[in-house]
């Protein structure tokens, strides 16, 4: 029988609107999948960390998820709106209260009622849980707490209210404007079945259910997922297909091969430039591209070794060739990064271009002696072979050869699979070291707030007491342009303190065979695959 955990209270300041911000209803963009259709296949290199989204933050993961959870809110294709998923609405009493109120009739495909008590135990689990590898510790700041002494996060007292069975009230331990682009996430929003998912341990992979579109037919790591339309599903995104299969492969040799032979209909993440080129000559395939705010950086460790020395850092951003990295490794498909926040967000600013100039050795070697640091600088460079596509090798070499042909540095790559690499990076086995980054939600302060704030996501020991408090003010007011104002601000100390190297944005492309219809729909700025959208004639 369900757990009903009920709160007396009554819901406080629930009067007059004090923000006019709501995620109302239903999709207004024609997201809704059509006619079912029969099965197709989607090929992949994307690997899956975990499909307990307690476990997870990571595309590969998140590409599923999106399709087999629900989530309170969620983003359209091409839009940076929200709307309801598997809220009806939410909405801001005031800037440290928002309130959702769930559609009717929600069900797990199990045929469980999904009702306020799941939602609350879903934060609740993924809290307690504290994976390593999860975002909930990373994005829910304003529901939770932290021990200054053993670093234990947990969920804040009275955090999460639920009235009634279609009521959830989120109290906020800080005005927080951005805590319903949170909502949209699945690593740190997903709803669980609190009678299927323990509470204290991640639910093995192949034995996950949710809410979403579609449900888990079979799984096997490394090999292929199995997706059966969601029959108990009453949302707006109805599965277009009757299955879909998610085809994982280990190279982008073997997936374009694959692509070329029909052996899947959608080809997405990764195929190396050379790849896509001889892809766009095939008649029998379609390369489409659609706009993307994917971004490739290099983060420092800057609580140990040599990058604890801010000059170091600064110097390293002072030799960084983006032009030659995104020419040289990617054959011009990306276009060079000179901020944490790629463009197109409000509030994105170049202070990286400001700060350094272009690329110059001399600048680079004065910053250096000026602090007095030995040269060469001996430097160990972190990276993922396989995670982040072919080209990341590429990437990794040219930054080698740069930072070497000053003269001011000793390179020393080491790479990893990226299960591992996630752990090792964390525990400080690298100087510098490669990752990426799909936005959460369509807003800067996903650019900023899990980087900058403590350490970031990636655990590396950055530390800014000005930094948090402009987080704080930024997420705390609903006047755009005073946020847009905090936002560059951060981005220059971003660049003053190096904490991290931003290198390129990319796009968001895809292969597709005939009879596919839809693919070209998902491919936005977010990176969300809706497997919904996508059928096979």
């Amino acid at each position: 029988m369900k757990k009903r955990m009920r709160s007396a209270i009554a819901i406080a300041g629930a009067g007059a609107l004090v923000l006019a911000i709501s995620a109302c209803g239903g999709n207004d963009n024609g997201s809704g999948g059509g006619a079912s259709g029969g099965g197709w296949i989607l090929g992949t290199t994307d690997t899956v960390t975990a499909l307990d989204p307690a476990g997870s933050y990571d595309l590969g993961s998140s590409t599923l998820e999106y399709n087999l959870y629900q989530t309170l809110l969620t983003v359209p294709a091409n839009s940076t709106n929200i709307v309801g998923d598997a809220a009806q609405k939410c909405e801001y009493g005031d800037p440290k209260t928002l309130t959702c109120t769930l559609k009717p009739g929600l069900k797990f495909s199990n045929g469980d009622a999904l009702t306020s008590s799941d939602v609350k135990y879903s934060f609740e689990r993924a809290i307690k849980i504290q994976d390593p590898n999860g975002a909930a510790i990373y994005l829910l700041g304003s529901i939770t707490k932290t021990d200054d002494k053993s670093g234990v996060v947990t969920l804040d007292d009275n955090a999460i209210e639920t009235p009634d069975d279609n009521t959830v009230i989120f109290h906020l331990n800080k005005p927080d404007t951005t805590f319903q682009y949170v909502l949209t996430y699945p690593g740190a929003a997903a709803i669980v079945d609190e009678d299927v998912f323990p509470a204290d341990t991640k639910l093995a992979d192949e034995k996950v259910i949710g809410s979403g579109p579609y449900k888990l037919a079979q799984y096997k790591a490394k090999d292929q997922a199995v997706l059966e339309k969601n029959t108990d599903y009453t949302g707006d995104n109805t599965g277009g297909a009757s299955q879909v299969f998610i085809k994982y492969y280990s190279d982008n040799t073997a997936l374009k091969l694959a692509a070329q032979n029909g052996e899947v209909d959608v080809a997405w993440r990764s195929l190396s430039p050379t790849d896509i080129s001889a892809l766009k000559s095939d008649s029998k395939l379609t390369v489409a591209t659609g706009k993307g705010s994917e971004i490739r950086y290099w983060t420092w460790r800057v609580d140990k070794g040599i990058g604890q020395n801010a000059a170091v850092r600064q110097a390293a951003a002072q030799l960084i060739d983006r032009d030659k990295i995104a020419s040289a490794a990617y054959d011009d498909t990306v276009s060079p990064l000179y901020s944490v926040v790629p463009p197109g967000y409000a509030g994105q600013k170049d202070s990286f271009k400001e700060a350094y100039g272009t690329p110059d050795v001399a600048k680079a070697k004065q910053i250096l002696s000026k602090a007095g640091v030995k040269t060469p600088v001996a430097l160990t460079l972190g990276w993922t072979p396989t995670h982040y596509g072919p080209a990341s090798e590429d990437e990794m070499n040219e930054l080698k050869r740069q930072l070497e042909a000053s003269g001011l540095f000793k390179v020393t790559p080491k790479s990893t699979e990226w299960e591992q690499y996630q752990t090792l990076y964390k525990q400080g086995a690298y100087d510098l070291w490669m990752l990426g980054w799909f936005p959460d939600y369509p807003d800067a302060d996903d650019y900023l707030s899990p980087f900058l704030v403590n350490g970031g996501f990636f655990q590396n020991g950055y530390k800014n007491a000005e930094v948090n408090k402009l987080v704080a003010q930024e997420q705390g007011t609903s006047d755009q342009g005073q946020r847009e104002q905090i936002e560059g601000q951060l981005q220059d100390i971003a660049a003053r303190d190096v904490p991290l190297i931003p290198s390129w944005v990319g796009q968001n492309t895809a292969v597709y065979g005939k009879g596919m219809s839809g693919v070209e729909s998902t491919l936005d700025p977010s990176f969300i695959f809706r497997l919904w959208l996508v059928t096979k004639k």
